[in-house]
């Protein structure tokens, strides 16, 4: 997890994905967390049980004992952690100011892709090998 001034953490992305889904589900079985990911990438049953055990661990998700397996259930909340990501974003890439952030907004034509197709994939890439 990325460390930030106020102390807390950001989840790297493979956790938030996970997150991401139990947000959507409420609480989730590996299974059902691994299918939620699914639409975007095809992670071993392991990977993603290695992900939420280690989200457990850090008390980013609560775990459950039920029948053979663990469901799990989102402790991180989702406005606090999208909160502190703008925050972020606005002290590395503008100067701390929310009013430089609204004005690139606005100068920004939001029709157009921040990043091409090839940079995303690539950097999806990445950080699939980086977080194995």
């Amino acid at each position: 997890m990325r460390k930030h001034s106020v102390g807390k953490e950001i989840p790297p992305p493979l956790e938030l994905e996970c997150l991401m889904v139990l947000w959507t589900l409420g609480e989730a079985s590996v299974k059902d967390v691994r299918a939620g990911l699914r639409e975007n990438r095809n992670l071993a049953y392991t990977t993603v049980m290695t992900v939420l055990d280690r989200l457990s661990k850090k008390n980013g998700v609560a775990r459950k004992k039920v029948g053979r397996s663990f469901v799990y259930s989102p402790l991180l909340d989702k406005e606090k952690l999208r909160r502190l990501a703008v925050k972020d974003l606005v002290e590395a890439f503008f100067d701390g100011s929310q009013d430089n952030l609204t004005a690139w907004l606005q100068a920004t034509s939001v029709t157009q892709p921040v990043f091409s197709q090839l940079e995303l994939e690539t950097q999806s890439a990445r950080m699939d090998t980086s977080l194995l």
